[in-house]
């Protein structure tokens, strides 16, 4: 089962992208905000079915301690808008670290500050999709 993952963030979509069994999870687009989310919103469905995706998985931060404060509250409501135009099925997934570990991987990469900062939503959002995906 091809998964797509989404980081959705204030200024940027980190996308991933599961293999067709749906073991493995990989970086595939950062989408820049155009201040549109319902342009937004028809580039992230364009994703999902440019890559036959049979589920979207969205990335919900939770707080340090598990609960949701704001953010999640907004992940939750703009991952319903998003479902409303798929026919497929949005689950949520915590998201909690990704972005840390996504940094701590790039660094040991090698990768400079202005290399890490163009791939970290896509790498974060493999990293949230891979665990979903090991979770399954």
């Amino acid at each position: 089962m091809r998964a797509v993952g989404i980081d959705l963030g204030e200024k940027r979509v980190g996308v991933a992208v599961s293999d067709s069994a749906g073991q493995i999870a990989t970086p595939y687009e950062v989408l820049n905000r155009t201040g549109s989310r319902e342009q937004d919103h028809s580039r992230i469905a364009a994703i999902v079915a440019e890559v036959e995706a049979e589920i979207l998985i969205v990335g919900l931060p939770l707080s340090l301690d598990g609960s949701e404060g704001k953010a999640a509250r907004e992940a939750r409501g703009e991952a319903g808008l998003i479902e409303s135009l798929l026919c497929i099925p949005v689950e949520l997934h915590d998201e909690r670290f990704t972005t840390v570990e996504a940094e701590r991987v790039l660094k040991e990469q090698n990768l400079d500050a202005l290399a890490r900062r163009k791939v970290i939503d896509k790498v974060a959002a493999a990293i949230m999709l891979q665990a979903w995906l090991d979770g399954q």
